[in-house]
């Protein structure tokens, strides 16, 4: 089977102003879906691959033939955290986390403001191309990370649970290299509920 590219939930135009639709168009339609098909490419007529879902793939990367490890890292990579990207966005969203995961936040980085404000460094602070992450720690604690490229928190064994693409083709139309901006916006669309439901399964 192959990695299927899940249907947005809303239309390219329902994050403005904060996502502009042509960004949408072009992050969704174009970028994304070229990872797709080069995951899919990477793992084909691999059928220990092709049995795993994309999740459990970067989970292990160690058990990907060497062949095809880079190819399933990069867009294997970015076929899943594109999917949770997709996924944590909403319009009309934004405010306070809701459900335990404003709790757990405030637990972990002292009040949602301290989130913010580390969650944006590490976004800021992400050299190049890459991902600021909410993840959840072999310990089940809460953790911002930031990765390079399209790598994934599950390859060290952490779950994500929020995600903030940083590379420019996220943001570059709309917010030029005003990445600050772009950050800023992002607070805008996150949606908690979606977020707390991955918190707490």
């Amino acid at each position: 089977m192959s990695y299927q590219q899940a249907a947005l939930k809303y239309a390219y135009d329902a994050l403005e102003p904060f996502i502009d639709a042509k960004t949408m168009e072009v992050h969704y339609g174009k970028h994304h879906k070229t990872y797709v098909e080069r995951f899919n490419t990477a793992i084909a007529g691999k059928p220990e691959l092709e049995k795993k879902s994309g999740e459990e793939i970067l989970s292990n990367l160690e058990a990907v033939p060497e062949d095809v490890r880079a190819a399933v890292r990069n867009n294997g990579g970015g076929a899943v955290n594109h999917s949770l990207y997709w996924d944590i966005l909403g319009p009309k969203s934004g405010g306070e986390p809701q459900g335990m995961i404003g709790p757990a936040i405030a637990t972990a980085f002292g009040s949602f403001a301290e989130f913010k404000t580390k969650f944006t460094e590490a976004g800021m602070t992400q050299f190049g191309s890459g991902w600021a992450w909410l993840v959840v720690n072999k310990d089940g604690k809460l953790e911002i990370m930031k990765t390079a490229n399209q790598d994934s928190p599950l390859s060290v064994g952490k779950k994500p649970i929020l995600a903030l693409d940083v590379w420019e083709h996220a943001y570059y139309l709309k917010y030029q290299n005003r990445r600050p901006e772009y950050i800023e916006a992002f607070y805008n669309v996150i949606n908690w509920r979606r977020v707390d439901e991955l918190y707490c399964p």
